[in-house]
């Protein structure tokens, strides 16, 4: 990308904090400051679930603690690099409503919504990367894989709600996350539900115990936003 000073990924629990997970450049300090007192475009974009661009992230009044002084005084071995930094591009990537990657990238230059859409190219091949090399460690293998399976039925839902709706692909996330906290229900077994409504069968799943099987909250909720849907289309 043009202008790069560097890129990451980070991964945010619901109810836990959010970590890097990987990163090149100046993000491997930059990523980590942000998540650990200044605020920035990564930690808001992992809460919120929406896309954050800056065009100059010193200067931006969401983020009021992050500013150049404080990371000259928080690392000042990079005294030469923070000047350099003006615009953050952060994209989170839905993995399921319980945890969520952020890709992000710090600019030399102004971000822009390209620069979300340039970060949204990459988003499927950044979380399959990062889901085969967490994979690879005993202690995070079952997450990741959970991860995997999560994201392949929220890929359908999502293209369910994109086709009724026809929306984008962050606001069909937003549709599904919002159905999934207002019935209390798991966005997965949603996403599921939605699936098998819509087609008659059961969504088509590995056997084992990473099934993901919907309850009946799950499946009302799923009838409720497939009226809305429909509705909507009248």
């Amino acid at each position: 990308m043009p202008g790069s000073l560097g890129a990451a990924v980070s991964v945010h629990h619901r109810g836990g904090p959010q970590r890097l997970s990987a990163a090149h450049g100046l993000a491997g300090a930059f990523v980590p400051a942000q998540l650990t007192g200044f605020g920035g475009p990564v930690p808001t974009a992992g809460r919120t679930g929406e896309p954050v661009v800056t065009a100059d992230v010193y200067a931006d009044d969401r983020w009021p603690s992050l500013t150049l002084t404080g990371l000259l005084a928080h690392r000042p071995a990079l005294a030469a690099d923070w000047p350099r930094v003006r615009g953050v591009a952060a994209l989170p990537s839905t993995g399921d409503a319980e945890r969520t990657l952020v890709l992000s990238v710090a600019l030399d230059r102004a971000a822009t919504e390209e620069t979300v859409n340039v970060l949204r190219r990459h988003e499927r091949l950044a979380a399959m990367a990062l889901v085969v090399t967490e994979a690879g460690r005993p202690d995070r293998t079952d997450q990741m894989l959970d991860l995997l399976q999560s994201r392949a039925a929220l890929e359908e839902a999502k293209g369910i709600v994109i086709a009724l709706r026809r929306c984008g692909p962050d606001e069909a996330w937003n549709t599904l996350r919002r159905a999934s906290q207002e019935c209390n229900v798991k966005v997965r077994e949603l996403a599921v539900a939605l699936v098998e409504l819509l087609g008659g069968a059961p969504a088509p799943q590995p056997d084992g115990e990473r099934t993901i099987h919907p309850g009946p909250a799950a499946r009302r909720a799923a009838q409720q936003v497939l009226h809305a849907l429909e509705d909507r289309r009248r």
